[in-house]
């Protein structure tokens, strides 16, 4: 692939933006150890040096050094820098956008703690500002974009299947006058939803109605914006990812809801609730948490009550990265299986340990690498084949989709289930 000068430049002028003092940091601590190839499960599948997330380091650090020290303009080959070149920049995208989910398994094992994860990122903001992000992964950016939604559905699909699921709801026994309300105004709950539920999974929608029913929930769902994913977070693409952010924001505001609830994803959360307040620059007035961490509180504060014998399989849990690794929502996800599941196993390893699924970073929507997507994931295929359970729960719909695709792939012969689904199935009215 040949770049021209301007492109890089634009590259170059994107990592001087970002040059702050924990960027300097990072970029400078690496002390090529190698520990952190044992956590990549790229790496741990493939082998190759390309893959160590100490490599996708140097790939960036090479670049600062050749532009943004002395020694660099100097003598680059005596510390390791390297040009923007062409060859460079395929390696990049080679690496850091199809070797990389960006799980953050690697920053946790750090032997020095750099963080990794945060540093790749940053590479492929690098890329973004050349337009550089592979195709499928922009194309699907583009789509929440000019549509509202990361799979272009349209308003008035998304209300058929709205109603169609309340209607649905209403042959539900104890379900009669359970509601999908739409664009309420002055409720306590702003729900959002991930394209994939109305477009592939409605079910799960009915399951999140049913657990609002029974904890006599306000709430509602927007028809205008109501996506919690955000692409721009795994493209790289900072303006982009607060535009995303900010429409949440103003949909909240408009709707006058005293809390923003995010529905079952990994990324979303990370983007919306941890990273969006720096990319909008404003401090959200209301409430913003996972649906997880509200279903948690639900049976604490005994809004819904649940009958573990409902579900008698074997389930195990799988952790998403953006959940667990860089959210801590940890503990919540066990404590709702605990009352909502007669049988659950853990996965070894289990928490912030947990290997990623393989469909994070982006890689889901990346078609380009679909055959390496599919490959890594065997380590978490041998994950859920060791724990013996007929299902599989997890809080996010990347994953439910990519562990679909890994237990067809490894006939696993297990069911994919969403956490609102389990608790749904569980619920006891009253």
């Amino acid at each position: 692939m040949t770049i021209s000068d301007e492109r890089k430049r634009q590259g170059l002028d994107l990592l001087s933006e970002k040059m702050t003092g924990k960027l300097r940091t990072h970029l400078n601590s690496c002390v090529h150890c190698g520990l952190c190839g044992e956590s990549c499960h790229y790496y741990l599948t493939y082998g190759e040096d390309k893959y160590l997330p100490g490599h996708k380091v140097d790939l960036i650090a090479g670049i600062y050094r050749r532009y943004h020290t002395l020694m660099g303009r100097v003598a680059p080959s005596w510390i390791g820098a390297h040009d923007l070149d062409d060859e460079r920049i395929d390696e990049m995208i080679d690496v850091i956008y199809g070797g990389c989910a960006m799980c953050g398994r690697c920053t946790l094992h750090c032997s020095v703690g750099v963080d990794i994860s945060f540093l790749v990122r940053t590479a492929r903001s690098m890329l973004a500002a050349m337009d550089l992000v592979p195709a499928s992964l922009q194309s699907t950016v583009d789509a929440a974009v000019t549509t509202g939604n990361n799979m272009g559905i349209p308003q008035k699909d998304l209300v058929d299947t709205l109603l169609w699921l309340e209607e649905d709801l209403h042959m539900e026994p104890g379900f009669e006058h359970a509601e999908i309300p739409l664009n309420r105004k002055g409720v306590n709950v702003l729900y959002t939803l991930n394209p994939r539920e109305p477009k592939f999974f409605p079910m799960s929608i009915s399951a999140m109605a049913m657990v609002f029913h029974a904890a006599d929930e306000s709430w509602t769902l927007s028809t205008d914006y109501y996506d919690v994913t955000n692409y721009a977070y795994y493209s790289g693409d900072d303006g982009i990812a607060a535009e995303l952010v900010q429409r949440l924001f103003n949909e909240a505001g408009k709707l006058e809801a005293k809390t923003l609830v995010l529905a079952e994803c990994g990324h979303g959360p990370r983007a919306i609730r941890w990273e969006g307040p720096r990319w909008i620059q404003t401090p959200y007035p209301f409430r913003a948490l996972t649906v997880v961490e509200l279903m948690a509180e639900y049976i604490r504060q005994g809004r819904i009550t649940l009958d573990p014998a409902k579900n008698r399989e074997t389930m195990t849990l799988h952790d998403p990265c953006n959940l667990a690794r860089d959210g801590g929502v940890i503990e919540e996800p066990r404590f709702i299986l605990k009352h909502a599941a007669a049988n659950f196993i853990e996965m070894t390893p289990n928490r912030e340990n947990n290997y990623c699924c393989g469909g994070g970073g982006g890689q889901l929507a990346m078609g380009e690498f679909a055959e390496r997507r599919l490959r890594v994931a065997e380590l978490k295929a041998d994950q859920i084949r060791r724990t013996g359970a007929k299902i599989v729960v997890t809080p996010c719909h990347n994953c439910i989709d990519q562990l679909m695709e890994v237990n067809k792939e490894y006939q696993l012969g297990v069911k994919i289930k969403t956490m609102a689904e389990v608790v749904a199935d569980a619920l006891v009215l009253r």
